[in-house]
């Protein structure tokens, strides 16, 4: 198996580090306990588990020393182990603190554990942190994320584990203004002010995606020019999009009643993207569908 022991100081993103590795396939167990590391390594083995990830923290305190053997155990029965330190400076731990409002995860623990006779300051938890966690530092590879993003972070520990970046999935919506616009979109565009198809009494029945309401759109100037507009300005953002570790970028298309106008557009679009992008399609009204 390929396992992944992450550790490190609270506040330090381990938290951040383990949802980036469970969402690039891993297995993923938070707290585990050292003394049962061999074990869940095993039961894992035996489903057939191939990578998995756990993060071991502070509050194991009296069962760290036993991880270094842990690992030299695992690496005998021939899985591939390795090693994230997380840390940061304590400028930047007391500041992170502060602006999420909550206790340090060691500040409760010891008193039940009896390893502290009065509750600790979050300075005192740090520095005792630090004391606890330091056989694990030097196990291997330490990552200091003082002033760094939450999103550099990720692609820290993409590259770290060798994942590449999940293409970016680019999906065009359309919807009807009456009803509302949905909570899900990036952009939204509005292409009301074409020429409306309902009106027709021959087309009004159609959808966008049939001929007839395709040839009496193609035929309008003013539809060209939006499509132009609006893919111009998806195609000048969509890298940006992509660098900021997007999963998903959603184009909301409305029209009044989601069924002509913004289905046609949205049909447009995304057969233009599609050439080189991951493309979905979403047309909210049923008979659209």
């Amino acid at each position: 198996m390929r396992i992944l022991l992450i550790s490190g100081i609270s506040g330090s993103g381990k938290s951040v580090a383990l949802n980036v590795i469970e969402d690039a396939g891993f297995y993923c167990v938070d707290n585990l306990p050292p003394s049962l590391l061999v074990d869940l390594v095993n039961t894992l083995e035996w489903e057939g588990v191939q990578s998995a990830a756990m993060a071991i923290d502070s509050r194991s305190a009296h069962l760290l020393k036993t991880v270094p053997e842990a690992i030299e155990r695992l690496r005998q029965l021939g899985h591939e182990v390795k090693v994230l330190f997380l840390t940061a400076s304590s400028e930047t731990l007391i500041a992170r603190f502060s602006e999420t409002r909550r206790s340090h995860p060691l500040s409760h623990h010891l008193q039940q554990q009896q390893l502290s006779s009065a509750p600790l300051s979050l300075i005192e938890c740090i520095q005792k942190e630090r004391e606890l966690l330091e056989p694990l530092q030097f196990l291997g590879n330490v990552i200091d994320t003082s002033n760094l993003s939450a999103n550099s972070l990720r692609h820290w520990i993409k590259d770290e584990i060798g994942v590449e970046q999940a293409p970016l999935i680019l999906m065009f919506e359309s919807f009807a203004f009456k009803v509302g616009v949905p909570l899900d979109v990036d952009f939204v565009f509005d292409v009301r002010i074409l020429p409306n198809p309902h009106y027709d009494l021959a087309l009004r029945p159609l959808t966008g995606k049939d001929q007839p309401v395709i040839d009496f759109l193609d035929q309008q100037e003013m539809a060209q020019e939006l499509f132009n507009d609006i893919r111009h300005l998806i195609e000048k953002w969509l890298p940006e999009f992509k660098r900021d570790n997007r999963s998903y970028l959603t184009v909301g298309i409305g029209c009044t009643g989601g069924q002509h106008r913004s289905v046609y557009m949205v049909e447009r679009l995304a057969a233009h993207f599609q050439q080189n992008e991951r493309v979905l399609i979403r047309h909210r009204q049923s008979h659209c569908k």
